[in-house]
């Protein structure tokens, strides 16, 4: 490896005074131990194109203007990648280097790796146009996948966080509520339903607010089963007070790992009501890793969720929602690419970063606050505006 990345000033000056003054113009050949200048000069510098060499290896090869590198030239990085770049008094302002899987063209640091803007475009298809730090995605950026996917969203060290989000008035807004609504042990709280309206994001993560949080609630998703035996006592008074109130609303279960996929679907299916115009029902699957462990490993998991989707897809006549947390999407969710390219995602995400996964909702917080209702509420808001919030009243709804 050479040791040696850029020629700086100091040096060119070095080499000047050892080899004594050139011509006021011209070309010259001057040499100073192993470095060794061919090229234009002018007023005994460095002037116009010329090659600075070291030993046997070229250090620099372009133009030059009063000693310094100034206009297009090229030179190595310390790990020999060839740099092809356009220079500033002595200072590198842009360039293009060429990986084993790809090239880069845009601003470089004084180390020659990226940083600032700059377009990376692999050999394997994928691309990225946006912002760079320290020879890393860092900031604001633009990127297709080799596979076709578009990402559009920050970058930190390399990896993709998502499309950061601004919460404004435009968007749709909901809250799920299960018995934790109505109090806790002894002390017991009614919702009040003609006061509903979300006053606060929560502070369990950080948020980009635009303007005074007060949205109305556009839908509502209300617990009604757990397992086998465990039912919401609410559930029923909710679900006929959202709907007397017009506000759309659906029925979700809490998965248990140690129950047969089976019997839960029949027990969530005697347990809910499902009219026209409600939302799709939800399967909420928040397994441990002890707990998927247990049942068999990921495949055995995903083979209960799918007999608990299809049974009550089958009796409901619309695709259930597969409500699930980030962590899970990441570690388990790839194996399952049927239940992703099949099922709408319902993600608990909190932070400023939206979900990238074939998203319908995302649960923002644990902590909101609402108008009508005591305590902490999940606030959760839908993957779209009005016009696709709309298409999916339309469309996914039950008939």
């Amino acid at each position: 490896m050479r040791k040696w990345a850029i020629i700086s000033l100091a040096v060119t000056a070095l080499l000047l005074s050892a080899c004594g003054r050139q011509p006021s113009a011209g070309t010259a050949t001057t040499a100073d131990g192993p470095y060794r200048y061919q090229g234009e000069t002018a007023d005994g510098l460095y002037d116009g194109y010329g090659v600075l060499t070291y030993k046997d290896s070229t250090v620099y090869s372009g133009q030059w203007r009063k000693g310094k590198r100034h206009g297009y030239g090229t030179t190595t990085d310390r790990h020999g990648r060839t740099v092809t770049a356009l220079w500033r008094c002595d200072s590198i302002v842009t360039g293009e280097i060429s990986y084993p899987d790809g090239t880069y063209r845009g601003e470089l640091d004084s180390c020659f790796a990226p940083d600032g803007h700059g377009i990376y475009r692999g050999r394997d298809g994928s691309y990225y146009d946006g912002a760079w730090r320290r020879g890393v995605r860092n900031g604001f950026g633009c990127g297709i996948e080799a596979d076709g996917k578009m990402k559009v969203g920050e970058w930190k060290d390399g990896k993709y966080r998502g499309e950061r989000m601004t919460y404004t008035d435009e968007r749709i807004y909901g809250i799920d509520i299960s018995r934790y609504q109505h109090g806790k042990g002894r002390k017991k709280y009614a919702i009040n339903w003609d006061r509903l309206r979300i006053t606060h994001l929560g502070s369990i993560s950080r948020k980009k607010v635009s303007g005074k949080v007060d949205y109305p609630v556009s839908f509502v998703y209300i617990k009604s089963t757990e397992g086998i035996s465990v039912r919401n006592p609410y559930y029923l008074s909710d679900y006929r007070q959202a709907r007397r109130h017009g506000i759309p609303c659906g029925a979700y279960h809490f998965f248990s790992p140690t129950s047969p996929a089976a019997k839960q679907a029949y027990y969530f299916l005697r347990n809910s009501r499902f009219a026209k115009g409600d939302f799709p029902p939800v399967l909420d699957v928040e397994p441990t890793p002890s707990q998927i462990k247990k049942m068999g490993g990921a495949a055995a998991m995903f083979g209960r969720i799918r007999t608990w989707l299809d049974i009550v897809e089958k009796r409901t006549g619309v695709r259930p929602i597969l409500y699930v947390s980030q962590q899970f999407v990441n570690k388990y969710l790839p194996s399952a690419p049927d239940i992703t390219s099949k099922y709408l995602i319902w993600i608990a995400r909190y932070g400023e970063y939206k979900p990238e996964v074939r998203l319908v909702f995302w649960q923002l917080c644990p902590d909101g606050r609402v108008n009508g209702i005591r305590g902490d509420v999940d606030i959760n808001v839908f993957n779209g505006y009005h016009d696709r919030f709309e298409l999916f009243l339309n469309n996914e709804r039950i008939k």
